[in-house]
């Protein structure tokens, strides 16, 4: 294929359907052997923490697959087909997060011995904090994992034909299964590699079919996807070099440093030491996800050049322009699209894997036996199935975009960051300041994150790239034009705040956070703060 006209895809065959099952019947086997090896009681902290005795190799590898989701697999390679390579730049978002991560939160929470990160904020604050706290991390969690099995099920079943409500149901289930049965050992074990299986599987086959990487490089390159070095400061554009790189460092942090799906993680390591080597291994991993999916939208380009299939109506969502390509190029090979399938479903699986609460007493937020936290895992999916029959009411397009996630995380998650940040780094703070920084962070940030999906920013704003449809050998347009679309228009002293970019958010919450916060705890005063167990945390933090 040269990348002419793209033809209209089948539906999965036998062989594809195997591979899809496979993956999930491994899982789940992998949820029943550690179910069997370890048939010990045990606390609800083991079933949260592996029982500290994990190394960091498998940590690292859960660390890196848990946010590798659906969407990375899906979203990212149609960004860079839209909007260039400029994600590549993640690369240095990573290594900030790892750096702070590893020396300002994971000291922390280790010492502190904690099963959530949640516990924190009763300890160093109060427990309304606590609940707030928890609360706005369920919503997050909810919010995400319906992104996660939702956009990729409605995707796939578009352009392959798979039913929508299987792929949703059989993954929620299989989830559900081997998460209760194996705890976060089975998540930990659970293969990465199928994911960089599927990613591999599609550069391989493009560069085949496109004669070698240099060509698909240069196609990239004429079609502007390589313009990569932008450095304008407006933080009205969606994507530059700051953008990518400070804003998405603030979300990334507030997922690895104060998630509980990563904490839970990387402190049921062994030792400090192992914990640590844990996200720098991870590092390593996260690079080359991305790497990968940053080269996979290059190839989509490369094969679809001179006919946009989004463009030309062979598909309704961006998100649907990987499968798409995946049934195209592999017509003649079953089985492999099946492998493409797994390899998204499979980050979808991990990255459902979420628990916040407890059961020892005081230090969770509801009493009871050790199978509490394996009931809340039940409760998380059937949560998450609950979201995605209410998201089939919404248009595609607000689903199936790696931004609609970032947007959670910076809504959500930057208000929560600037609170623990305020906790570990500031010893004047108090319960008042923190609660008044996380609400004015996260109201402010709600302001301006729905108002962006009222009012979305202007191409001009955005910057999409061309895409052309004239070597299609059906009728469609020439191209996509861009600026044909019709925006909501709005008072021109509000337009700056609402085509702020998305990866900002998180930024403008936690600064908010930590300066309200600062403001109202010094007003409030600050006297017998550190009485007690607050100045053993205190201590803690700084040490």
């Amino acid at each position: 294929m040269s990348g002419d006209a793209p033809l209209r895809t089948s539906s999965f065959v036998m062989a594809d359907y195997v591979v899809f099952a496979l993956m999930l019947g491994v899982s789940a086997a992998v949820g029943v052997y550690y179910a069997c090896v370890d048939k010990s009681p045990g606390t609800s902290g083991e079933f949260l923490t592996g029982g500290r005795r994990l190394t960091a190799l498998p940590v690292s590898l859960s660390l890196t697959a848990s946010f590798m989701s659906a969407i990375t697999v899906l979203s990212n390679p149609a960004e860079v087909y839209r909007y260039g390579a400029i994600l590549g730049f993640y690369t240095l978002s990573y290594l900030v997060t790892m750096l702070v991560t590893s020396e300002l939160f994971l000291p922390v929470f280790y010492k502190l011995a904690i099963t959530s990160t949640y516990e924190y904020l009763e300890l160093r604050f109060n427990r309304a904090t606590r609940l707030l706290g928890t609360m706005l991390f369920i919503v997050q969690t909810i919010l995400y994992t319906g992104i996660v099995i939702y956009a990729p099920a409605l995707a796939l079943n578009q352009v392959t034909g798979m039913n929508l409500w299987g792929a949703v149901i059989s993954t929620g289930v299989v989830c559900t299964f081997y998460c209760t049965v194996g705890g976060l050992k089975a998540v930990v074990w659970t293969d990465l590699g199928v994911m960089m299986a599927g990613f591999l599987s599609v550069i391989v086959r493009s560069v085949v079919l496109q004669g070698g990487v240099m060509p698909i490089i240069s196609d990239s390159q004429r079609g502007g996807r390589l313009n990569v070095w932008d450095f304008d400061t407006n933080p009205l554009r969606r994507h530059t070099f700051w953008t990518v790189t400070v804003g998405g460092s603030f979300v990334w942090i507030s997922i690895y440093g104060i998630n509980q799906a990563q904490v839970q993680r990387y402190i049921s390591c062994k030792s400090l030491a192992h914990a640590r080597l844990s996200l720098y291994i991870n590092l390593f991993g996260l690079w080359s996800i991305l790497l990968c999916s940053v080269f996979a939208g290059m190839c989509l380009y490369s094969v679809y050049k001179h006919c946009d299939p989004w463009s030309s109506g062979q598909v309704s969502a961006s998100d649907q322009l990987m499968p798409y390509l995946v049934m195209d190029i592999f017509r003649a090979y079953p089985g492999l699209p099946g492998l493409f399938v797994a390899a998204a479903y499979s980050g979808s699986l991990r990255s459902l894997v979420w628990v916040s609460m407890h059961c020892n007493g005081r230090t969770g937020l509801i009493n009871g036996r050790n199978s509490t936290g394996k009931h809340l895992v039940i409760c998380y999916c059937n949560s998450t199935l609950l979201v995605c029959f209410k998201k089939y009411m919404l248009s595609p397009l607000v689903l199936c975009s790696p931004q609609a996630a970032i947007s959670i995380f910076g809504i959500i998650g930057g208000p929560l960051l600037g609170l623990f940040t305020l906790g570990i780094l500031c010893p004047w703070a108090n319960s008042k300041g923190a609660l008044s920084g996380l609400v004015s962070g996260l109201v402010v940030s709600l302001w301006v994150g729905i108002g962006a999906q009222i009012y979305p920013p202007p191409p001009e704003m955005t910057r999409p790239l061309p895409l052309s449809t004239t070597g299609c050998s059906f009728n469609s347009s020439n191209s996509f034009n861009w600026t044909s679309l019709v925006f909501p228009t709005l008072p021109v002293v509000l337009s700056p705040w609402y085509s702020l970019s998305y990866l900002y958010f998180s930024p403008l919450g936690t600064l908010i956070s930590i300066c309200i916060g600062l403001l109202v705890s010094v007003f409030t005063g600050t006297k017998h703060l550190y009485s007690g167990q607050k100045s053993r945390i205190f201590q803690l933090d700084v040490s």
